[in-house]
């Protein structure tokens, strides 16, 4: 069986240096906001290019603290994806504000810049962009138009760690950049974190004292805060992951290569643009029978996954706060289809799973 992803497998080339920082934690005996957190606050910082970072303890903790303390008015509309995972619709709920959603670009997966002005209006105060499968979203043309507008801007950036559009990263086009280390992430963790990036100093010094009950100065409390924190281990977990995330984000583009060379012309695969460095922490690919096809794979042993299988505005969850119709979102939630392209895959496994399709041709190619 080819596996989807096995964290197992993906961070056994770190178990020594893991073992070795897990140690090195629990015998400091410091293990909230300490040492490793700063250090990594500030190697986080320089790798993507921003002046501040500050560990919180989750991705959707980073969306949340941001938007709130970016200190909108309450009830503010904020433009975000419509096939965005449902985190970042959820960020903005939390924050009390209006997700509206904007149709994505089919071909990307990416919230279309051209579809921004027509969401507008005189309540929205900010743009929440979701950076998806590790591809950048066309900041240089949703900057201007943020900035012709006078919005905030917000950047999910949960599944684009190291992404690249020209020689800027991910995280660092807006106010806020916010990064999820899940442990399935292109940089993960060994269990949750978070991190915000920003180069508004003002907006670092606000989310340093929300994390953190709203206090740096221990029982004085400038804001209502939250217990949001990376944790010391984790934040050594990550540390050591960091040094090796341009060796990973390089296997897992030299996986893409592999697909986009011997995967069949039937299937759609992701777009590419000579700008855009993409990190692929997801490899989806486009068939009209999603399911089926995805039978089919792991008939003949191959695990894959589906991002996502309902768009935001048809969940449970968000009845009587989103509404209308997003015929792209519906079409990219049913026909996407996630293949095996973790750091724990091999090339050879990745050619098997270009064999198993190839090999399906007469029952799913168009006729």
């Amino acid at each position: 069986m080819i596996e989807y992803e096995s964290l197992a497998r993906s961070n056994a080339a770190f178990m020594a240096e893991l073992e070795a920082a897990a140690a090195r934690v629990i015998r400091s005996g410091w293990y909230v906001l300490g040492q490793e957190v700063s250090a990594f606050e500030a190697e986080f910082a320089q790798y993507v290019g921003a002046k501040h970072c500050i560990g919180v303890a989750n991705g959707l903790d980073a969306l949340i603290l941001s938007i709130e303390a970016l200190d909108l008015p309450r009830g503010s509309e904020i433009l975000v994806a419509s096939n965005t995972y449902i985190a970042t619709i959820l960020a903005i709920v939390r924050a009390g504000h209006k997700p509206v959603l904007v149709e994505p670009e089919l071909e990307t997966f990416n919230i279309d810049p051209a579809r921004l002005a027509p969401a507008l209006t005189p309540k929205t105060r900010a743009v929440c962009v979701t950076h998806l499968f590790g591809k950048t979203c066309r900041m240089d043309a949703i900057g201007v138009f943020a900035r012709e507008h006078g919005l905030k801007v917000v950047e999910d950036c949960a599944q684009s760690h190291g992404a690249r559009l020209g020689n800027q990263m991910t995280g660092t086009f807006g106010d806020a950049g916010c990064f999820s280390f899940y442990p399935t992430k292109n940089l993960g963790a060994i269990g949750d974190a978070g991190a915000v990036v920003t180069n508004d100093d003002a907006l670092a010094d606000r989310l340093r004292h929300i994390r953190n009950y709203g206090s740096k100065q221990k029982y004085v409390n400038r804001y209502i805060g939250v217990n949001s924190r990376l944790d010391e281990l984790q934040a050594a977990m990550l540390r050591v992951k960091l040094k090796h995330l341009d060796a990973m984000t390089a296997h897992k583009r030299a996986l893409a290569e592999i697909y986009f060379a011997e995967l069949p012309g039937w299937v759609v695969t992701p777009v590419r643009r000579p700008d855009e460095f993409d990190v692929f922490h997801i490899y989806g690919i486009r068939h009209p029978q999603r399911d089926a096809l995805r039978q089919h794979l792991l008939d003949h042993g191959v695990k894959t996954e589906v991002h996502y299988p309902i768009p935001p505005h048809r969940q449970e969850a968000m009845k009587g706060i989103l509404s209308g119709s997003y015929p792209i979102a519906e079409q990219l939630h049913a026909t996407e289809l996630s293949l095996p392209i973790s750091v724990g895959n091999t090339e050879a496994e990745v050619r098997a799973v270009c064999d198993v399709l190839a090999a399906a041709k007469e029952r799913f190619a168009p006729a």
